[in-house]
């Protein structure tokens, strides 16, 4: 499994770089429109090579869908810490409960008692 995963890797990196070497023309990348710009006075562009404008496109759009997947998912983060807290409350209540009932019995009849 661990060879697979090299395998895919080794691949992946190879089309990265394929795409990048191929994508090497550098493009002009705006803010806003000229229009808009006109307007609001003021406008923001960079020179860069394509292939960082598409792969900074695909991070981008892997960290946003990471972020809104954990924001969605936090109901499902509380409700379980919850049940961890419950089950632990309960767990303490039932040890207390069996040290109780086993109060003044011999040890070995108390294990028992535990065991079953």
């Amino acid at each position: 499994m661990r060879y697979l995963r090299y395998a895919f890797l080794a691949i992946l990196g190879i089309v990265l770089i394929s795409v990048s070497l191929a994508n090497r023309e550098t493009v002009e990348l705006t803010l806003m429109p000229q229009a808009l710009a006109d307007l609001l006075g003021f406008n923001f562009s960079a020179s860069l090579p394509l292939f960082l404008v598409v792969l900074g496109g695909v991070v981008a759009g892997l960290v946003i869908g990471f972020l809104w997947e954990w924001l969605r998912e936090h109901k499902h983060r509380r409700d379980a810490t919850a049940k961890t807290s419950e089950v632990r409350k309960l767990e303490r209540e039932v040890k207390k409960l069996k040290k109780k009932q086993n109060e003044g019995k011999d040890e070995v009849l108390a294990l028992l008692d535990e065991a079953s």
